[in-house]
């Protein structure tokens, strides 16, 4: 088990991406916390996680939140190894001029103010255990996307921010990484891919852009997640990895 006995917080762990983050690091044995705003996500996963892992209703997008969600860990479980920011909107699915001001500051709080909160108020745990950092970024953050301005942009800051704060805190021993999907088949994608007109082409194009030919599931995306937390990784920092079956290579049109 790469990961035992780290203590691993998880922002936006209940549900998605992070939800297959969570139960895989707890699989490596690690105790896992999971910060999230939905409730609802958050009781269902009480039933898959139960002690030693905690469960924290909080928004990190408001840092009196955070602050509060990294006092209660420490005092908890008296530790903190890995902050992985998962938690991230991806709407609205507009072009730039489209977006209002309201989505534009709901993608830039969730997807990268709270990569600050979480860094300000948990950076110090992290210097004492010498842990790392993980943030879930995108392939369009490097390649763009169209008709997502907001969040390719927000996507590229976390691309960023992942290098910075790689080279601000190498000193202290901490290593921070980005993983970096292109499509992934989690609830929220395939509630959508039936909302499209055409659901077969939709589907058959998620699966044609990657090219090893399928869309992936979320277990893809957490077993990498949890080598860059482990110390299998230990000398892998300001990587931008991604986990997305090629399709940097090109994304694949339908004829």
């Amino acid at each position: 088990m790469i990961l035992q006995g780290k203590v691993i917080m998880i922002s936006g762990g209940a549900s998605g991406i992070g939800q297959a983050c969570a139960l895989a690091y707890a699989q490596e044995g690690a105790i896992v916390v999971i910060i999230d705003k939905d409730t609802t996500a958050l009781h269902t996963m009480q039933a898959l996680l139960p002690g030693p892992h905690s469960l924290l209703q909080a928004d990190v997008a408001k840092g009196a939140e955070v602050e509060q969600a990294m006092k209660t860990i420490l005092q908890n479980h008296g530790r903190l190894d890995a902050i992985h920011n998962n938690a991230g909107v991806a709407q609205p699915s507009k072009p730039l001029h489209e977006t209002t001001e309201e989505e534009w500051e709901l993608v830039m709080q969730v997807n990268v103010k709270s990569i600050y909160h979480t860094t300000r108020y948990g950076i110090a745990a992290l210097r004492d255990s010498r842990g790392c950092i993980l943030n879930t970024s995108s392939l369009v953050g490097e390649i763009g996307q169209d008709n997502h301005a907001a969040y390719a942009g927000s996507k590229g800051a976390v691309n960023a921010l992942t290098k910075a704060m790689a080279l601000d805190y190498a000193s202290w021993g901490i290593r921070v990484n980005a993983v970096a999907p292109a499509g992934v088949w989690t609830p929220m994608l395939r509630q959508w891919s039936t909302e499209q007109p055409n659901t077969a082409q939709i589907e058959q194009y998620l699966d044609q852009i990657h090219a090893l030919g399928y869309c992936p599931g979320t277990a893809e995306i957490a077993d990498v997640c949890s080598f860059l937390l482990s110390e299998k990784a230990r000398f892998i920092t300001g990587c931008i990895m991604p986990v997305s079956g090629g399709a940097e290579l090109g994304y694949k049109h339908l004829a």
